[in-house]
Parts: C-alpha cells; structure tokens; sequence
C-alpha cells in the first residue's frame, strides 16, 4: 500500500539565516529588538539592593545576638588582688577594717560590687594579714570572693600582736 504523499514533495521552510552585525559597535536591532542596550533596569537594581541589604542585615543580627551570648558566658567579677595590691602600696597599716565600691576604682566596669578589707597584726615584728572580701550587693545568694595577704609594715602602730607596746 501506497501512501498518498509519499510522491509529493512537503513544503520546506526557507532556511533562516540570521544577519550578525558586521562590528561591535553596530547597534542595529537583531530578531526584532528595539534600540534598548541590554542593561538592568532601575527597577531590578532596586530589588537586587533591597535582597542584598535584607540578608546582610540578617548577617549582622546573628552576629550580634552570637557577640550578646558570649559577653554574658563570661565571668566578670572583681578581682579582690585589685585591692590587696593598692593596700600594698602604703608604708604603714592600722588594724581594722577598710570597706569601699568597686565604682571608685574602675567607673562602670562592676557595677554593685563592694569589697572589705580586714587587716591585723599577726607577729609582733610588725607582721600584718589583710583579708580582702569582694562581693555583690545586687545578688547576695552568692558567695563572696576572699584573698589573704600577709605585709611587713614596721612603722605600722602596734596593734593585737605586740598589745600596744612597740
């Protein structure tokens, strides 16, 4: 059996051919494009900006909230060595007790923390122990930091050890 067309011949299309443009700075219209130069729209740029800003400002959030957790993880009480050193700097002790605030040291940097200093004379030589007390006024449930140190003043004024004679 025979098709009906398969005799004929089938109507061909034309080739196409496409005209390149003969230089680079040919700005002729190719496949029916108008004069537009290819380039973003302002439009385009603007939504670009807005996503870019959008996830560097989520960037910078979670950078933030990460820098927040760690500044809180840290440990930030006084050191009571802070005070033990500036009682080390004076010639001569009277036993009693000294107290004072951590804000006449260092502005801002421990805020509600106060520190007592207990000094007494151990040896009659002029031997003296100070008991540095350091705690926080906000939160009492916790415990106090101490540290001793033990000073040779002898033109201190007697004291306990030497029961007033000098």
């Amino acid at each position: 059996m025979k098709l009906p067309f398969a005799n004929s011949a089938l109507p061909i299309a034309p080739a196409r051919t496409t005209a390149l443009p003969q230089a680079i700075g040919n700005r002729q219209p190719a496949f029916g494009r108008s004069c537009r130069t290819t380039a973003f729209t302002i439009l385009e740029v603007t939504i670009a900006c807005a996503i870019f800003f959008m996830v560097a400002f989520a960037i910078l959030e979670i950078v933030a909230t990460g820098l927040k957790a760690a500044k809180s993880l840290q440990k930030r009480d006084p050191d009571p060595g802070i005070i033990l050193h500036a009682l080390s700097l004076t010639n001569a002790f009277e036993e009693g007790t000294m107290s004072g605030d951590y804000e006449d040291i260092a502005p801002g940097m421990y805020p509600g923390y106060r520190w007592e200093a207990f000094i007494t004379e151990i040896g009659s030589n002029g031997l003296f122990q100070v008991d540095v007390l350091t705690y926080n006024q906000r939160r009492q449930s916790q415990n106090p930091t101490t540290i001793s140190g033990q000073f040779w003043r002898p033109n201190s004024k007697p004291g306990m050890a030497t029961k007033g004679r000098p």
